[in-house]
């Protein structure tokens, strides 16, 4: 009887890697199964499938689809052993898959169909839930496709809400939210699939999409130079992980957008402070900044050109 682990064996080192490798092939009939995070060379996740005593597995650079409409690349990759369904860890630098492993989900799956070109499954776990049919096209090459109807709401519109110019602060304060107009270029990432779509023009803001994982969202910045670096400071979140927030309320969308925790070198959340204008108008002049935007505390995000984000020079 073939050696099922043989390939996994030979690509790894069990003196270098903390990965399972077991002498023998555990004989098992359940139908678990195990998705993984994998920050290797590039961030992808491992869908892992216990069939016959091992994990048939394929690598899926986006992640499971939401759309059906849109199928996503599945590398099928080599069986590993039933012991990886509760495997987490760092494979050291220069080891095959070498970076961060975490268990992004588990569950069940019941198989309706299983042969060399397709298989058909629906998948019972903590995050993910639905059919998937996972078919070889050309070669070696395999793709995924979500039956039904898609889970998540359709991306936003990637168009700015822009103020209106007011020469006094609004009667009504305490209703609003006050941040700084900062005078940078506005820029709405588009995070999806572990990849940042304004890596294009901003190259090292590729690393951003990793603190999101598989979680798919828009955003609202602008790029200036603090300390003589560029700098993405982001003040609004448009979409969070499948859902859209443009007919949410200012606060809501904020208290989501400080929610992500969103921190770095290269980009920060940009403060703001709820019924405190003439502070943070008085701050943007001592910092040489154009103003301060008011935005209603209960406005949705309507792009374009609106009446509702107030825009107040700092010039006297």
């Amino acid at each position: 009887m073939p050696d099922k682990l043989e390939r996994y064996r030979k690509m790894r080192d069990p003196g270098r890697t903390p990965e399972p490798i077991p002498d023998d092939v555990t004989p098992t009939d359940g139908h678990a199964y195990v998705i993984h995070e994998h920050h290797a060379r590039a961030l992808h996740w491992d869908l892992r499938l216990e069939r016959d005593g091992v994990l048939a597995c394929w690598a899926i650079p986006k992640g499971l689809p939401d759309d059906p409409a849109v199928n996503h690349l599945a590398v099928h990759t080599e069986d590993h052993p039933i012991e990886y369904l509760t495997f987490a860890g760092h494979i050291p630098q220069g080891e095959y898959g070498g970076g961060s492993m975490t268990i992004w989900d588990t569950g069940t799956y019941e198989t309706e169909k299983w042969n060399d070109r397709e298989v058909k499954l629906t998948l019972e776990g903590q995050r993910a839930s639905g059919t998937f049919v996972l078919f070889k096209t050309h070669g070696k090459n395999w793709m995924i496709h979500r039956m039904g109807a898609s889970v998540r709401d359709p991306l936003p519109e990637a168009r700015p809400m822009l103020p209106v110019t007011r020469s006094r602060l609004p009667k009504n304060p305490d209703k609003y939210a006050f941040e700084f107009a900062w005078g940078g270029r506005r820029v709405m990432p588009v995070i999806e699939g572990g990849r940042t779509r304004l890596a294009g023009d901003y190259p090292w803001l590729r690393p951003l999409a990793d603190s999101f994982g598989s979680r798919t969202a828009v955003l609202d910045g602008e790029v200036v130079t603090l300390g003589g670096a560029e700098v993405l400071v982001f003040y609004d979140l448009l979409y969070d992980d499948g859902r859209s927030l443009t007919a949410e309320p200012y606060e809501r969308r904020r208290a989501a957008l400080e929610a992500l925790g969103l921190s770095g070198a290269r980009w920060q959340t940009a403060p703001a402070w709820p019924g405190q204008p003439d502070a943070v108008l008085a701050a943007a002049r001592e910092q040489g900044l154009p103003g301060v935007i008011g935005k209603p505390l209960d406005s949705p995000y309507a792009p374009g050109e609106s009446n509702v984000w107030l825009f107040i020079s700092a010039a006297r």
